[in-house]
């Protein structure tokens, strides 16, 4: 399991897909706000004129030395909602990312958000 104490070190790692193939770097962490534990990250793609962040989950994300490795791939992680570089994620998108993954979106009894950057 990844530990939340961990996060600081992943800043500007290679994020690569399953394959080993670059998608990016690593920008920000989303944790989980029932639990704090990493569940999503945002990662830098694009050409350096035109960059932008794309959400990626970190479920079975492996850290190696100098990159992160996901578990989805390249092509897949590429389609994904994103943002730019100096936005924060609209409350009314976070949804969007986890049915990209097909993944369950569970947000907070009272409507609270599931995702929290780190």
């Amino acid at each position: 399991m990844i530990r939340s104490a961990d996060i600081r070190e992943w800043r500007d790692r290679d994020v690569v897909d399953p394959k080993g193939r670059k998608i990016g770097a690593l920008e920000a962490i989303y944790v989980d706000t029932a639990t704090d534990q990493p569940a999503m990250a945002t990662v830098r793609t694009g050409l350096p004129t035109r960059q932008r962040l794309v959400f990626v989950p970190l479920d079975e994300a492996m850290l190696g030395p100098g990159y992160v490795k996901v578990a989805h791939a390249k092509a897949l992680v590429r389609h994904a909602p994103s943002i730019g570089t100096d936005d924060i994620l609209p409350a009314e998108r976070e949804e969007s990312i986890f049915k990209h993954y097909d993944m369950p979106y569970r947000p907070g009894a009272n409507g609270e958000r599931q995702l929290a950057r780190r």
